[in-house]
């Protein structure tokens, strides 16, 4: 039977990445957890806190318009829109390959079960033909 050589396409993708394809997957798979949305609420409530409540003086950011709050907040959301497409697009690519090598492995085993199968049809009819089944 030919025991072909089944592809590692995990490693094959991981091989395949630059450093800024690793750092791309790394900020993607970070900036969906509760871990990063704990971050950015945590943070947004204490600049906003401060300064609505802090002493007159020590407020840098004026109540209601908060505008140096929406610049950063909008500068991270930029930066990080482009990062998130390129990081799906790598796991779409990585997908795309599992799904390659999936199908590879299906239709070898489909190959290797209908020649499995054919062995036992000859088989069996061996064994009718000496009498040994029925």
């Amino acid at each position: 039977m030919d025991q072909t050589h089944i592809r590692n396409v995990n490693r094959e993708h991981k091989e395949s990445l630059s450093k800024l394809d690793h750092l791309a997957l790394f900020i993607t798979d970070h900036i969906g957890t509760m871990g990063f949305f704990l971050i950015i609420f945590i943070w947004t409530a204490s600049w906003l806190s401060w300064n609505i409540f802090a002493p007159a003086l020590l407020r840098f950011d004026p109540f209601p318009a908060f505008a140096f709050w929406l610049f950063i907040s909008n500068m991270i959301q930029i930066f990080l829109m482009p990062l998130i497409m390129i990081g799906q697009n790598l796991q779409n690519r990585h997908s795309e390959l599992r799904a390659e090598a999936d199908y590879e492995i299906n239709v070898k085993a489909q190959i290797q079960t209908t020649e499995i199968l054919k062995k036992l049809e000859v088989l069996e009819t061996r064994l009718e033909k000496e009498g040994i089944r029925k």
